[in-house]
């Protein structure tokens, strides 16, 4: 389990898309995995609010679930998304780091099954909240 982690850490690390979003892996494990955003006003999508862009967020949410199956005990080392739906409950609000909570919660021979909910400071109210399918590679 202890490669797993590494290298779904690793994984994130080399992402463009992470780096440049200022992604932090900040637990990973047994098919969870929590990523945080910090605010950046680079990532606004609306000057007038703003309010953190939409495809900053589910960016977010996608690496995140990634991840935790990358993590979980049953599935590969590597995934790729099939399918990602995403609910936007709301906005996040300007200032405050958003922080995303996967769980990968069924493994089949060839898909994986996660669940994700973002949240801000407020996290009785969630920002998004997304299910998807992963791919597993058996090797």
């Amino acid at each position: 389990m202890a490669d797993k982690v590494k290298m779904a850490q690793q994984f994130i690390q080399a992402l463009p898309h992470a780096r440049a979003l200022g992604l932090q892996l900040t637990e990973i494990g047994d098919g969870r995995a929590v990523i945080s955003m910090p605010y950046d006003a680079a990532l606004i999508g609306d000057p007038k609010t703003g309010v953190i862009h939409g495809g900053a967020v589910s960016a977010m949410m996608d690496t995140c679930c990634g991840a935790a199956v990358m993590s979980h005990p049953e599935a590969p080392g590597a995934t790729a998304t099939i399918g990602l739906r995403i609910d936007y409950m709301r906005a996040a609000t300007p200032g405050q780091t958003v922080t995303t909570t996967a769980t990968c919660y069924h493994v089949t021979r060839n898909v994986a099954f996660v669940r994700a909910v973002t949240v801000d400071e407020d996290a009785d109210r969630p920002v998004a909240t997304a299910t998807g399918s992963f791919t597993v590679e058996k090797s």
